[in-house]
This record gives structure tokens, sequence and C-alpha cells, in this order.
């Protein structure tokens, strides 16, 4: 039986990347995984991993861009599993670059996918896990926020500090309902991260020397299992807190 058996996670963008590396970490434990993300073949190759972990795992397809839809995709996974423990707000799609050069479509864009998706997750998932006695919020945001120059990561960094003002509010209201909230700012080898490593061997190589640690993270290995300390009861006076999972590199105060 593992530490978290019995437990049902939702995890978005879980189809690739930091998203299936939490939701791998997580099943390991023994909670049941919806795996939430828009591409059904991704979605079912997480789930067929899961299954070998010997969890429950079930395939969701969800655009979170489509927040009007959020409520009934988490009412679809509380009906097939039974309730809710745990959310990971995990997938986001937003614009990255010089200011002058985002349009105001590609900058709502990410607030769409980042606060207000995560605000509709959090919304739907909140009478669940109080029906059950309390439960585990972990939202993704990002070491721009903090950066000492965040050229080219403004609209970025902007849509991640709104979702972590969010989560350190949803921490103070819904304390007394037993529910967790906590951000995790990692580093991690996505897809993404590696095809740009690749194709930018030089760059790659500096970014890494400014980690501490010396390596970028995996996406399983550390911050799938950083995910899994943090939701596990033995975490339980943790609340509104953003943890670096970056080697280091980056300092929160």
């Amino acid at each position: 039986m593992g530490s978290l058996s019995g437990k049902v996670a939702i995890v978005t963008g879980a189809g690739q990347g930091v998203g299936q590396g939490i939701a791998l970490a997580l099943a390991s434990e023994g909670a049941a995984i919806a795996a939430l993300g828009r591409t059904r073949a991704k979605l079912d190759a997480t789930c067929e991993m899961v299954r070998e972990r010997g969890a429950e795992a079930g395939a969701f397809v969800c655009d979170v861009a489509e927040t009007d839809e959020i409520p009934a995709v988490v009412e679809r996974v509380a009906e097939a599993f039974g309730g809710i423990d745990i959310l990971v707000n995990n997938a986001y799609s937003g614009a990255y670059g010089p200011l002058l050069e985002l349009s105001d479509r590609a900058f709502r864009k990410g607030f769409t996918t980042g606060p207000f998706a995560a605000f509709a997750f959090m919304k739907a998932c909140h009478p669940h896990m109080k029906a059950r006695g309390g439960g585990s919020i972990v939202n993704l945001v990002t070491s721009a926020m903090v950066r000492w120059d965040p050229a080219t990561f403004g609209a970025y960094a902007a849509a991640k500090q709104a979702l972590r003002s969010l989560t350190r509010t949803a921490a103070a209201e819904w304390g007394p309902d037993g529910i967790r909230a906590n951000n995790i700012a990692p580093h991690a080898l996505s897809p993404g991260l590696k095809w740009w490593a690749e194709t930018n061997p030089e760059a790659a190589e500096e970014f890494r020397r400014t980690i501490p640690l010396g390596y970028i993270g995996d996406c399983e290995d550390d911050i799938g299992r950083a995910v899994v300390t943090l939701v596990q009861p033995a975490m339980r006076y943790l609340t509104g807190a953003t943890i670096p999972l970056d080697g280091g590199q980056a300092y929160f105060g």
C-alpha cells in the first residue's frame, strides 16, 4: 500500500513532461490518476504507464482554455472515481517574448490558461475535497516571477504571479475546510526544454551552470516526487507557500 492509496488526483497537462512526471510519481504511491489534457493519445499513454504501476487511471480530454467547460470535467472525474483529494494545475499555454512584440490576445491567453483555468478547477474541486475532510492543491508557477531580469518572460511571469496570489488566498480562505494550497516553481527537463537545449547547446550549458545543484530536474524523480511529499499528511501544516524546485537557482524571499 502506497502512502496515497485511496486518494484521487487530477493532474492537468498530464500527457507529457512535468504533468506526466507528477502523475506517475503520485501513481507510484497508490493515488488514482485523472489525467487531463488536449490530446487523447498522449493521455492514454500516461494512463497505461500509471496502470503498469498498479494504480487506477482515467483519461479526460480537456482544453483548459475553455474555462466554462472545466466544472463539468471535474464532475465527471468525481463521478468516475468517487471523489477528489488532490488537484495539480500544471497545464499552461501562454506567450513569451519582448513586451512590444506581444499581442493583447497572446497576453490574455496566458491568463486564461493560467490563473483563470486554475481558479475554475479550484472552485469546482473545493466541494469534493471538503466532503472528504480536506485536500491538497498544487499550482505550478515559475522562477521567472523573481528573476532579476525577466526580459522576454514578462507575460509568463505576470500570469504566474497572479496564480501565486490566488493560491495564497485559497490557502487562507479554505484552510478551515482542511484544504491546503501551495505553489511549486520547477525547472524540469520537459520535452520543450529538452528541445531547446539540443537546439541551443551553448545557451543550455550556460543556463545549467546557474543552477547550484548542477543539473535540470527530472520530471518524475525531482518534481513528481516532491509533489508526492507536498500532498502527504506529513506536510499538513504547510499551506500558502511557494516552493522552488529549481536546484537552488532562484530565491523566493
